[in-house]
């Protein structure tokens, strides 16, 4: 076919080509060890799944509004408010199937072709994606291993010019774990009001923290007009499938996600959404004790790395990966990929998967089992040492 050729200027997720490859060598006969993927290897609380069920038998299966219920819009709020400590009313939540179309639509309402657009990277590769299909121009922000994958201050002040529309940020952040510091948020906030630019910050990964509490830009002076964060179900509460984001904005660009939700996906599932107030509202047991489960994960991850010759790894601070430097070993990150792969039946991914500064690194997920994590070192370990 004869596809637009904007279509060419989109990236993907390598993840999923890695999952699919895995998947392919799966039906082999291969026993393959999945660190690629970035998600929670647990159920859907059952309170959650109950309350979905009931809302179902009770006809909650029709359209809903385009910017999401009323009811688990008002609930958001609450908790967005509780957790940033910044008031926010339920016109200010725009829900969405997923957390990324809040990144795609707010790329697509605030960016005109030329506009430059500040990015983290190694980052989550659909920010730079999207920029690209936008026509944006995507200028890419050096998170360093020797400040804990945080971005040198410096950097920033570099990359801003007069076209900077939009900065994103990522924090916990994939694919590194790396958590921007309060004074990181202070001066993004003061750049932000002197130069009159957008902040875009990703939270998904807000819960998912190993030490201190989580901390949020929109709550700096001057910040919530010109602030959209994104949050969402998917890692809080093991509930990828059913796709359930949210994005917290101004008013005006609440109500520009609505317009484009009534043009691309007309609502987000109603049930759905009634499930994730259960969510949000009920016992938060099962969360605490998924991210018990995932710091111990990453505590065995980082030894076993560590002990493994010509690799090194910090010690994430949230989220659920590892982003280990593998620079002393002869092989490229890319060829080292496929070499686990290939060798020691190990999916994970190479750091170029998040763009250029992944170089030199490999991002391996700890949302498997102890067991199966330890199992990968060991195979890991036993195939580097033949290179």
């Amino acid at each position: 076919m004869n596809f637009a050729e904007r279509m060419s200027l989109l990236g993907t997720e390598s993840a999923f080509e890695v999952l699919a490859k895995a998947k392919n060598l799966e039906a082999q006969g291969r026993n393959i060890i999945h660190l690629e993927i970035g998600q929670p290897d647990f159920t859907t609380p059952m309170n959650v799944c109950e309350a979905a069920f009931k809302a179902m038998k009770d006809g909650h299966t029709g359209y809903g509004p385009a910017a999401g219920l009323l009811e688990f819009r008002e609930v958001v709020a609450e908790h967005i408010s509780e957790t940033r400590g910044v008031d926010i009313h339920p016109d200010e939540v725009a829900v969405t199937p997923g957390a990324k179309p809040i990144m795609f639509f707010t790329i697509l309402a605030l960016i005109d072709e030329g506009d430059e657009v500040i990015y983290p990277e190694p980052g989550f590769p659909i920010y730079e994606s999207v920029i690209d299909f936008i026509g944006g121009k995507a200028i890419p922000l050096r998170l360093r291993e020797e400040v804990n994958f945080r971005f040198h201050i410096e950097d920033l002040v570099d990359a801003i010019s007069s076209r900077t529309k939009l900065l994103i940020i990522n924090s916990p952040q994939n694919p590194t774990g790396g958590i921007l510091e309060k004074d990181d948020l202070d001066t993004i906030a003061e750049l932000a009001v002197k130069h009159d630019f957008y902040v875009l910050t990703d939270e998904v990964y807000s819960r998912i923290l190993y030490e201190g509490t989580h901390d949020s830009v929109i709550n700096r002076p001057g910040m919530k007009e010109r602030t959209i964060l994104i949050e969402g179900h998917s890692k809080t509460y093991a509930m990828t499938g059913w796709r359930l984001g949210y994005g917290i904005a101004p008013t005006a660009m609440a109500d520009k996600i609505a317009q484009l939700m009534i043009n691309s996906n007309s609502c987000t599932c109603s049930f759905t959404q009634i499930a994730g107030i259960e969510a949000l509202k009920g016992p938060q047991d099962f969360v605490d004790q998924m991210v018990a489960e995932f710091k111990g994960r990453r505590n065995a991850i980082v030894d076993g790395l560590n002990a493994i010759d010509g690799i090194s790894c910090l010690k994430p601070l949230g989220s659920f990966y590892v982003f280990p430097n593998v620079t002393q070993l002869p092989l490229s990150c890319q060829a080292l990929a496929d070499y686990l792969l290939d060798e020691a039946d190990v999916a994970l991914l190479p750091g170029t998967a998040f763009g250029k500064f992944g170089d030199g690194y490999l991002r391996l997920s700890y949302a498997n089992s102890i067991e199966n994590i330890r199992e990968a070192l060991a195979r890991m370990d036993a195939a580097i040492s033949k290179i």
